[in-house]
């Protein structure tokens, strides 16, 4: 059985009938570019002439970037305010003659990977992140989602962590893999201090399974000069290898499964836990 699934980005509309019981793409994607401004008349136009690509009135889902509670958009950060309050299924429907259903983007790649992917079968915290236009985060505990969590917008340099580590960051500065891959090291570390997650997969936008986060597959060489305190962590453990970085082709594994380090790639139990903020005053 397919379902035409359709993906709303900040740069790209995307969409393509799906194999839900295989997990799938049953045909070639289809992509148009995201209108500017992207209001939701404009963002609809478009989206029909995605879905007009195959042929029917079939039901479709359809991902967003922001939070989405039962239909109605709540946050748009990448798109255009507008969309705040906007039921957004009945607008689609009305556009392309389809029943729709509407989630958050990151939330529906989670339950994809929960279903199909890395996190199948993976007891505990799972912490699925994407990183395109901005960074989607979805948060799984025993294979339940929390919906909307919105991880894109902790805090990092006194700023939204997508403005400084999403892959729209990486193309506008034209930064090298290694100098993303600092930059997505130090927002995955901020993450796994707060979740400690048994699991944890980052994926840019649009990447097929077994293909790696290239920043973080070549991640072993974006070294930073390491903190006194941070060597002095690695001493104590009795371990002379450098700090941790998510490596390899998905699944990525957090510390809940195979440890690397960046002088030794896939050497098991590289690593004794998570980073540990440094301390400092009034902290």
């Amino acid at each position: 059985m397919s379902v035409l699934g359709i993906d709303i980005g900040g740069s790209g509309i995307k969409g393509a009938p799906v194999d839900v019981e295989a997990g799938a793409f049953a045909d070639e994607r289809f992509r148009l570019e995201t209108p500017q401004p992207a209001t939701p008349d404009a963002v609809a136009g478009v989206l029909a002439e995605v879905a007009g690509h195959w042929k029917g009135t079939d039901a479709m889902g359809v991902t967003f970037p922001g939070v989405v509670r039962h239909n109605v958009v709540g946050s748009a950060a990448n798109l255009h305010p507008d969309w705040i309050g906007v039921d957004a299924a009945a607008l689609f429907s009305e556009h392309t003659g389809r029943r729709a259903t509407v989630l958050n983007d990151a939330d529906a790649a989670g339950v994809a990977e929960v279903a199909f992917g890395a996190g199948r079968n993976v007891h505990g915290v799972v912490l699925l992140l994407t990183f395109g236009t901005g960074i989607g985060s979805a948060l799984f505990h025993d294979g339940v989602l929390v919906p909307n969590t919105e991880f894109g917008h902790l805090e990092l340099n006194g700023a939204d962590a997508e403005l400084h580590a999403s892959d729209r960051i990486r193309e506008e500065q034209d930064l090298h893999w290694e100098q993303w891959a600092e930059r997505v090291q130090d927002y995955l570390q901020v993450v796994e201090r707060l979740l400690s997650p048994d699991l944890n997969h980052p994926r840019r936008r649009g990447e097929q399974e077994g293909r790696p986060v290239p920043a973080l597959r070549q991640g072993r060489h974006a070294r930073r000069a390491r903190r006194p305190a941070e060597q002095r962590r690695d001493r104590r453990r009795g371990d002379g290898h450098h700090r941790p970085v998510l490596t390899g082709p998905a699944p990525i594994s957090s510390w809940g499964a195979t440890r690397a380090c960046r002088c030794c790639p896939g050497r098991p139990g590289g690593w004794a836990g998570p980073p540990r903020p440094d301390p400092s005053p009034g902290r």
